[in-house]
């Protein structure tokens, strides 16, 4: 009897090990996409229960004819809580200016500055003229615009110029303006509201030379020539514009020549050689694929600002575009300082102004009401439990109203 015991005991133990390292092998083939388990720091926190029930019977809920789909992650627990046609790749609208602001983030830092410099060389005489050359050297800041070349002219007009001796040199980061991507239809972007900087090399030789004649600068129009600055010129003028008032229009205003602007400063900085738009666009496809592991092939980039009926993201890859920001310290801040807020400011300024939902609620919102309606809400909010949430909704081919209706009704049993 002893040795029956004795193997029991020993056959037992033998059991335990191989069902231990199967559940160890199954754990470890099983990770969903964008998420990461480090078994060696295994996150105990559990999901709120209650919450996950409330997302069930939402998602059963009779709602009007449409695509719908929502995910629901718990940053806190570092654990899904609830989906519904979570992976269904469906049109982002401006939504998509999440992906282009934390993709540009990451590529760019969030210490990147644009820079704008007025040049000289030479001496100034005693009749103000100068010996040497001016350059205009332009970056892709969105947010200079004509009148701003003033200051510019000022700062020359400063040092006692009346006249070059040489020439005045423009140069540019692009030369040709922006166009509209071939799915944008033609109302959506008013062009006239890019920055200069965007409208093309013509636009800013136009105004620089009028600028510069205004201060009392004489400029002869052979004397201007669209090339590189020579090196060794002396900045007198500089204006620095940070990455962060771009995302904030971009996030907050939901503005479109912001977005373009971002896309063009990314695919400048991923390839300086090519077409900013092809080499932007191709970035933002690579973002997603290897640094989010979102590779499902029905997911679709066209362009930065989400214009493009054209695009697709599902709910599940917003929400790990949103996680990817969050663990960023940086990044996360400019989420938290720039994205809109419910019933406060933004495009959420008219959105979520009952007691539920005012002040407990930052997300991007996306809307196109054409060729029907496409509406979208993603971003973060605190649960009951005090855990952060993140969390997308889609809506495509249904009325924008009933889409936001069913994205305040999530957003309540979220805070609920």
């Amino acid at each position: 009897m002893k040795n029956r015991n004795m193997m029991f005991v020993v056959i037992t133990a033998i059991v335990c090990a191989m069902v231990t390292c199967a559940i160890s092998a199954c754990s470890n083939g099983n990770k969903a996409d964008g998420e990461h388990n480090d078994i060696d720091t295994i996150n105990t926190i559990p999901v709120d229960t209650a919450l996950r029930n409330r997302l069930e019977c939402f998602a059963q809920k009779p709602r009007p004819q449409g695509n719908f789909a929502f995910h629901v992650f718990d940053i806190t627990a570092d654990k899904p809580v609830y989906g519904c046609n979570d992976t269904l790749a469906l049109p982002s609208a401006s939504c998509m200016k999440l992906l282009s602001g934390i993709a540009g983030l990451h590529l760019l830092g969030s210490n990147y500055e644009y820079h704008t410099e007025m040049l000289t060389s030479g001496k100034v005489t005693h009749d103000g003229t100068l010996t040497g050359n001016i350059a205009f050297k332009a970056g892709l800041d969105p947010q200079l615009m004509a009148a701003d070349l003033n200051d510019f002219s000022k700062a020359v007009k400063d040092c006692g110029v009346k006249k070059v001796e040489g020439k005045i040199y423009v140069d540019l980061t692009i030369t040709e303006p922006v166009k509209s991507e071939r799915h944008w239809y033609p109302w959506d972007l008013t062009f006239s509201k890019y920055g200069l900087l965007y409208k093309g090399g013509d636009k800013v030789v136009k105004n620089l030379k009028a600028s510069l004649r205004a201060h009392g600068v004489a400029v002869a129009d052979s004397q201007v020539v669209v090339a590189h600055a020579p090196k060794g010129m002396k900045t007198v003028h500089t204006v620095k514009r940070p990455i962060d008032d771009v995302v904030k229009r971009m996030w907050k205003n939901s503005s479109n020549t912001q977005a373009t602007a971002m896309l063009y400063t990314i695919g400048h900085r991923d390839n300086p050689e090519a077409d900013p738009v092809a080499s932007g666009v191709a970035y933002l496809r690579r973002f997603l694929h290897n640094d989010l592991g979102m590779t499902d092939r029905t997911l679709c980039i066209h362009d930065g600002c989400g214009l493009c009926i054209y695009n697709r993201l599902s709910p599940k890859a917003l929400t790990t575009i949103l996680r990817f920001g969050y663990k960023n310290k940086e990044i996360r801040a400019s989420l938290e300082r720039n994205l809109p807020v419910s019933g406060v400011d933004g495009t959420l300024a008219r959105e979520m102004t009952g007691p539920k939902t005012r002040g407990k609620v930052s997300a991007k919102t996306g809307t196109l009401s054409h060729p029907y309606g496409i509406s979208s809400l993603a971003g973060f909010c605190e649960a009951s439990n005090g855990h952060l949430l993140a969390f997308a909704i889609m809506d495509s081919e249904m009325s924008v109203l009933d889409a936001r209706v069913l994205q305040r009704k999530l957003c309540e049993e979220l805070v609920k």
